[in-house]
């Protein structure tokens, strides 16, 4: 059977590869198991989202516009404008803005879209963070594009150095991902360093994916957005492309429906790309999504839930681990020496399941994984459950 050969570069997921881990091992019976390793948004979605949805229920008969409704792509527009102060007309909702059946759809596929076969004569370049998202490798594994891993580690500010690499690998880049604030480590980037970053996009002509999906998640300010940085280097959207997803917003990871605003160019190519190989995204959804984009409140609420669940670890682990208040998102960073062993005692002694960051990340050039040594924990449970379980990891580890 004649099959891609470009799938034995994806490498193992790395929940694949945690279970299997974690398989031999039976836990403490006396302890509930606590799932720590998934990002998945445990806080309930608005109410009104399910009402909004079922008042639109006749329309599910109805073949859905692969470019998004009107309406919704208004209301993301909108957003953006309110969110980020753009100037009017920056974004316009038909030649900016593209619904997407989840933002995990939208970087895989925008991949796709920006690899070409060749670039300046010799196999392209994809530049990712290191640690990284799962789907920056896989869709640029799938690409045939050469990855090459950018450390992010507290010596570069938990960011990727795009100063740092070589002109002649610029010179071969086809597409760079940023995720800002990052997943893991919650580092937010500066307008200084998303104008340079997007400046070297068009100084050698790659395309910028900048994934802000935990934009709505911080502690103390507002993450600057790569539309802020455009706004500042003229109001251009050249070379960029940037992701929302409602998943962590809105506590709504099931309603499969984000977007991707910025070069209008790269917008209509990926239109066109979708209406071959995407799903539409059903209109009630849509419906329902549009009212989201549209409050605030709810988003406000939410953020205080997870200040309160960062106030609960500062205070349980504050001084070890080398812990540090994440500016944004909901993940801690710990340094535990050994990632691997410390999931293995974690879920044998205390019934916690945490993912090793060196799952999430790729050898160097010196054969050095930058998250071997770091343990990624998900603070996704309610005030109770987390003060359980982190005493419990303070207690093992």
């Amino acid at each position: 059977m004649l099959i891609n050969e470009r799938l034995d570069r994806l490498g193992e997921n790395p929940f694949v590869r945690l279970n299997a881990l974690l398989a031999p091992i039976t836990p403490r019976a006396n302890e509930r198991p606590v799932l720590l390793s998934v990002g998945e948004p445990q806080h309930a979605p608005p109410p009104f989202l399910a009402e909004v949805i079922a008042a639109h229920g006749d329309l599910w008969n109805r073949y859905p516009p692969v470019m998004g409704t009107d309406d919704y792509r208004q209301s993301v527009a909108d957003w953006l404008a309110r969110r980020y102060g753009l100037e009017p007309g920056m974004v316009e909702p038909q030649r900016h803005v593209l619904v997407l059946c989840g933002t995990k759809e939208g970087l895989y596929l925008a991949t796709q879209l920006a690899v070409p076969q060749i670039e300046s004569g010799r196999k392209p370049v994809v530049l990712l963070p290191n640690p990284f998202y799962l789907v920056y490798r896989g869709a640029a594994s799938m690409a045939g594009a050469e990855i090459q891993p950018m450390p992010t580690t507290r010596a570069t500010g938990f960011l990727p150095d795009f100063d740092a690499m070589a002109p002649q690998t610029l010179e071969r880049t086809a597409l760079a991902f940023l995720c800002s604030p990052a997943n893991p480590q919650g580092a937010v980037a500066s307008l200084d360093y998303l104008k340079r970053a997007i400046q070297l996009a068009r100084e050698y002509d790659f395309t910028l994916i900048v994934d802000e999906c935990y934009s709505e998640i911080w502690d103390k300010a507002p993450p600057t957005g790569a539309l802020e940085a455009c706004r500042a280097l003229g109001g251009s959207l050249d070379n960029v492309l940037i992701f929302h997803s409602l998943s962590k917003r809105s506590n709504a990871a099931g309603l499969r429906c984000g977007f991707v605003t910025g070069d209008p160019k790269l917008i209509a190519k990926f239109q066109t790309l979708r209406s071959f190989g995407a799903s539409q995204v059903p209109m009630p959804i849509q419906a329902g999504a549009a009212a989201l984009w549209r409050d605030e409140a709810h988003v406000e609420a939410n953020r205080a839930l997870y200040r309160s669940k960062f106030d609960i670890a500062e205070r349980i682990l504050g001084g070890r681990f080398g812990f540090y208040r994440p500016a944004g998102g909901f993940f801690l960073w710990l340094e535990v020496g050994d990632g691997e062993a410390a999931a293995r005692r974690l879920w044998q002694e205390a019934a916690i399941k945490t993912l090793p960051g060196g799952y999430i990340g790729l050898p160097d050039a010196n054969g050095e994984n930058p998250g071997a040594g770091f343990l990624r924990v998900a603070l996704v449970h309610d005030d109770a459950t987390l003060t359980n379980a982190l005493e419990r990891l303070a207690q093992v580890l």
